[in-house]
């Protein structure tokens, strides 16, 4: 019975949460929080689901942080969604609706004065309506004011009224005095203007049958354009907001099909595939003949080597990717200091694409090799010492135990690191963001594009940055970039299991 009424008490805070976040306009998130709520109730609650509790947890984490993030961002990739389509169709016309203009022939100053704990506005006629007549409010307590209208009662001569709020007191209660509606004998309303007025706000927009907008002061009619997103006019001339409708496959189409974006997607990818290589390959080089260089016997201070060449791992990233920001400065920067002083040449690093390229497989080199280095010190230990005994005693060299011995046995376990290694190098955002952002820029693009951009250093300009916050076309570039990280992964695997295979066959 316990458990029942908890069950039916976990249900209807799931109902009452799921109604809110479907009142606030997101019928998206209310739907998702509602499903997995009733999915988790009935696997915790049901006895049919036991062995399920212990996988639920994961699947759902699985689900929720990487299922539907990415259907979502596939779903904003068929739309316009952009800086000036954030909104419904609904939510923009209702903003448009909602805009209005003071009327300054009908603006009137006003003075609060204090009766006991409350108050009462006087209005004073200005402008047009200097001589007419002025009106006094009841008493309103202004801790407690609402947005009901308050019925103002024209006054003749001077009324009897306490002093009256001076410039800082006024100030004071601008938020209350904001919430204000006066409602003049006329049934005309007045809302706060100003420090000094209270005006007649007459909106801007009217509605017409089938969603058209009619501009009050012209008359010019504006129809909402389903296609393109906006309300225009009979000259194709827009009204901002725009709202968010669907586009079916013109973000990709624009992606691929458009000469201007093609050129410098197809560049950008050709440089993160080979960029991702590269720093894998080097980083493995480096890191695997290190730690097989260390793994020498014979060697001394080895511990304090193999500390010391691990420190670049240990030091947070962004902290080195800035030191070397600073190394490679043209002017100032101790790297050009020492090839100015010994070959009498200083570099353009940040200026030159192909320098800057270089810089970045320096610098990600730099950041990857310990990791590598780590991880090969550690397979290296794990083969068996015989092996190198025996190829001692029938005279083998070192670089052959290496070719021989060391390195058939570690790759096959190094493999899926190493695609991993790949993968995320494939978005490494943070080291193209704080060293170059993207820079130097491509010349005569449509959207701003960088020599050293990756795809997803590419796609975060177009979202956030430069390009006006077009996030419908980011989106299309996120999934291509998932499915291209997705299909250069499987390959890998392929062809790792492929020479796996290979091996075993020759053996």
């Amino acid at each position: 019975m316990v458990s029942n009424a908890i069950a039916a008490l976990v249900a209807f805070g799931l109902l009452w949460l799921s109604f809110g976040i479907y009142s606030s306009g997101q019928a998206v998130w209310a739907a998702l929080v509602l499903s997995l709520g009733a999915l988790s109730l009935y696997v915790y609650v049901s006895a049919k689901t036991l062995a399920w509790r212990y996988l639920f947890p994961g699947v759902m984490a699985m689900l929720v942080f990487v299922a539907f993030p990415l259907v979502y961002t596939i779903q904003i990739g068929f739309t316009n969604y952009s800086a000036n389509n954030l909104l419904s169709e609904e939510r923009a016309r209702a903003y448009l609706l909602e805009q209005a203009d003071v009327n300054e022939n009908r603006a009137y100053g006003f003075s609060v004065h204090p009766d006991g704990d409350a108050v009462r506005v006087l209005l004073t006629p200005q402008g047009d309506s200097a001589s007419g007549e002025r009106y006094l409010s009841p008493t309103i307590v202004l801790a407690k004011a609402s947005t009901a209208p308050v019925a103002m009662q024209a006054v003749a001569g001077n009324p009897v009224l306490g002093a009256a709020f001076t410039l800082r007191q006024t100030i004071e209660q601008r938020g209350a005095l904001m919430t204000l509606r006066l409602s003049l004998p006329d049934h005309s309303t007045l809302i706060y203007a100003g420090l000094r007025e209270f005006a007649v706000f007459e909106p801007l927009w009217q509605a017409l049958p089938g969603g058209a907008l009619k501009r009050l002061a012209d008359g010019v009619v504006y129809q909402p354009n389903r296609d393109t997103g906006y309300f225009e006019d009979a000259k194709g001339d827009r009204l901002q907001p725009g709202f968010k409708v669907g586009v079916g496959l013109a973000n990709y189409a624009r992606l691929f099909g458009d000469a201007d974006m093609r050129g410098p997607f197809v560049s950008i990818f050709i440089w993160t595939v080979v960029f991702a290589g590269l720093t894998v390959l080097f980083s493995t080089a480096i890191g695997m003949t290190l730690a097989v260089v260390l793994n020498w016997e014979a060697l001394k201070y080895r511990t304090l080597y193999r500390t010391l060449l691990f420190l670049p791992y240990a030091v947070p990233g962004f902290i080195s990717i800035l030191v070397f920001k600073g190394l490679f400065n043209q002017n100032f920067g101790e790297i050009n200091a020492i090839l100015d002083a010994v070959f009498g040449v200083k570099p353009a690093w940040f200026a030159d694409p192909t320098l800057a390229k270089a810089m970045i497989l320096i610098v990600n080199t730099w950041l990857g090799y310990p990791y590598i280095m780590v991880l090969c010190t550690g397979l290296i230990k794990s083969i068996p010492a015989d092996l190198y005994e025996a190829s001692a005693i029938a005279g083998a060299k070192p670089l052959t135990n290496f070719w021989r011995i060391t390195a058939p046995l570690i790759v096959k376990p190094l493999t899926p690191l190493l695609i991993s290694a790949f993968a995320f190098n494939f978005n490494n955002f943070v080291l193209i963001s704080l060293l170059t952002d993207g820079r130097p820029d491509y010349l005569n693009t449509k959207l701003p594009a960088g020599t050293t951009d990756i795809l997803v250093s590419y796609t975060y300009r177009i979202a956030f940055t430069d390009a006006g916050a077009n996030f419908g076309l980011a989106a299309a570039i996120s999934t291509v970039i998932f499915f291209l990280v997705a299909i250069l992964s499987l390959v890998n695997l392929k062809l790792s299991q492929s020479n796996d295979n290979q091996r075993k066959g020759g053996h």
